[in-house]
């Protein structure tokens, strides 16, 4: 994406953005977050895989009478609305009760909001909720704030819910309301897989789970899961074997291979 004029871009070379992302590799599996995810059922095995390839502990029963006790036990709560029914709105009400109570950074991944009206009505409730952060593609992106994506418009959305927002496309935008950052890392292949995106607010969930600094910790997990789509797809030959070889490369990810490969550029206001 282009950047719109009221921000001012700095170089990616020696961004903090890009320390920040090669600290996360270490600290996920030094911490070992425990991630809870509510998520779309056909998500759930690949987010599970990625979860742990990058250290972190996963958990996914939308179970009324369990619900309560694995979040009250995670660091970090998804709520990704791949498959909004009746079970798992009501995991999402006693999960989201508890987060309020024990303080955990949970993010909302409001999947096909712009294909039901009644779906995008309860993204909008969820929202007013207050998760630590909102990930989503375009279209999604339109749906919730009413108009096309664009940095300026990103980083409106941001301000006006009081959320971040991480808006995933070729250049994917984070912004905290304020400071906007471009990460330009992932790799066509990762949309030719499904739930690849659900995986990635998963992996993102993770790093809000042991990051205070949520902005910082989005655009990092955007730019790691960017990274290692990258190194999968070269040594893939199509989908199939891209969907295995993410896992292995999250599996595998060093500092110097995020140094070697991190493209971030950081904007703020003037």
């Amino acid at each position: 994406m282009v950047a719109d004029k009221s921000v001012t871009i700095k170089s990616d070379i020696g961004s903090p953005l890009i320390d920040h992302a090669t600290r996360l590799i270490e600290r996920l599996r030094v911490r070992s977050p425990k991630v809870h995810c509510i998520t779309n059922t056909v998500a759930q095995p690949i987010t599970a895989n990625a979860l742990l390839a990058a250290g972190a502990i996963p958990s996914l029963t939308t179970s009324e009478d369990e619900i309560g006790a694995f979040a009250r036990s995670a660091n970090g709560l998804l709520v990704n609305l791949g498959t909004l029914d009746a079970e798992r709105r009501r995991a999402i009400d006693v999960a989201l009760e508890v987060a309020r109570e024990t303080k955990i950074p949970w993010l909302l991944d409001p999947v096909f909001v712009e294909r039901s009206a009644l779906r995008l009505d309860y993204a909008r409730k969820l929202l007013a909720r207050g998760p630590k952060a909102v990930r989503l593609n375009g279209a999604e992106f339109t749906a919730l704030a009413g108009e096309k994506p664009s940095p300026a418009a990103v980083r409106a959305f941001a301000k006006s819910s009081g959320t971040i927002v991480a808006l995933t496309s070729k250049a994917d935008l984070v912004s905290d309301g304020e400071r906007v950052a471009t990460v330009s890392n992932g790799d066509a292949l990762m949309s030719k897989v499904t739930a690849m995106g659900c995986a990635g607010s998963a992996f993102a969930t993770a790093a809000l789970a042991i990051d205070a600094d949520a902005f910082a910790a989005m655009t990092a997990a955007l730019t790691l899961f960017g990274v290692a789509g990258e190194l999968a797809a070269a040594v893939s030959n199509g989908p199939g074997t891209f969907a295995v070889a993410i896992i292995d490369a999250l599996h595998a990810m060093t500092p110097d291979v995020v140094r070697q490969h991190a493209r971030v550029a950081d904007a703020w206001t003037r």
